[in-house]
């Protein structure tokens, strides 16, 4: 990278798996820095070494619990107090991102809560990848370069090879995304729509578009219970399909998820590693966004074009 300004790159605790990864792809070491733990559950946070007049690079998805949030906070307001010439936090998975607007009266927009949260501690720039809802990226006042798992998704559909392929959305909401992909592809485009009885809880689910004799791949941004996704499985399998994948970026993961994706018809479900799954299903595959990250550290240091990496 030339004679560009130094960096240096540090992670949360729970993100330390991912931020060792984009060091290696980067070539250089992973920051020294403590978390001091209390009886009560506080903690505290310090740098183990110099980082005056250095670009500083935080890694932290902000997965639940609100530990990992509140950690990187701490890590912001550590390095501004230590005269680091500037903080970008690097967070993969935008926690609160589903608050993106108010949908019904008296509620919170969480998502602009936590990105003024982000910029009052002290942040000169956000590196994300697959917000929820992309105008999140409005909330914030210091630019955000907002990555797409597309570039690690992409290959990994052409190397299945599959014939009689079609995208498709597992609700409407997402099919911005797949439509991307299937044009992408030059495939055709199903969506399901469905009607919620309370958050997490389906009532009905139908197909709209043709997956008789099909091999489908299901594209959504997260998958948390998995209610939504395995039952389109299933209504895709029922209604003639010869095979479905699903494909998220973040695999939240949270509950009966994964039991539900191992006794659905899924044929293999694909997350990247921007939360760390741990829970074993033979069905789930994860793919590494770490190179991603680390050629979009490279070229922020670099003053490089990110947009130039996207295929979708």
């Amino acid at each position: 990278m030339g004679q560009n300004p130094s960096f240096k790159v540090f992670s949360g605790t729970n993100s330390r798996y991912l931020a060792e990864k984009i060091c290696a792809s980067l070539g250089c070491q992973l920051g020294n820095m403590i978390v001091t733990h209390f009886a009560d559950g506080e903690f505290a946070v310090s740098f183990e070494e110099s980082i005056r007049g250095e670009h500083v690079f935080l890694v932290q998805s902000t997965f639940p619990n609100s530990d990992n949030l509140m950690e990187l906070l701490l890590m912001i307001d550590a390095a501004k107090r230590a005269s680091a010439k500037s903080i970008i936090a690097v967070i993969p998975y935008f926690g609160w991102a589903r608050q993106d607007r108010k949908d019904k009266p008296r509620v919170s927009i969480g998502a602009k809560l936590i990105a003024d949260l982000l910029s009052v501690a002290g942040i000169d720039r956000l590196i994300t990848m697959d917000l929820h809802a992309d105008q999140i990226q409005g909330f914030f006042d210091v630019p955000v370069d907002h990555l797409y798992a597309s570039s690690v998704f992409v290959p990994f559909v052409q190397s299945l090879q599959l014939e009689n392929l079609v995208i498709a959305s597992p609700d409407v909401g997402g099919s911005k995304r797949a439509n991307s992909y299937a044009k992408f592809f030059g495939v055709p485009l199903v969506l399901c729509h469905k009607s919620r009885a309370q958050a997490n809880v389906i009532e009905t689910m139908s197909i709209i578009g043709d997956v008789k004799g099909k091999n489908v791949i299901l594209m959504d941004d997260m998958v948390d219970t998995a209610g939504t996704i395995t039952k389109a499985a299933d209504i895709m399998m029922e209604a003639g399909a010869l095979s479905v994948r699903a494909i998220a970026s973040h695999a939240v993961m949270s509950g009966p998820a994964t039991e539900r994706v191992t006794n659905s018809d899924l044929t293999e479900m694909i997350f990247t590693d921007s939360i760390p799954y741990t829970k074993g299903c033979d069905k789930v595959r994860i793919l590494s966004i770490a190179d991603l990250f680390a050629e979009t550290i490279k070229r922020v240091i670099d003053n490089e074009s990110i947009s130039s990496q996207f295929i979708i």
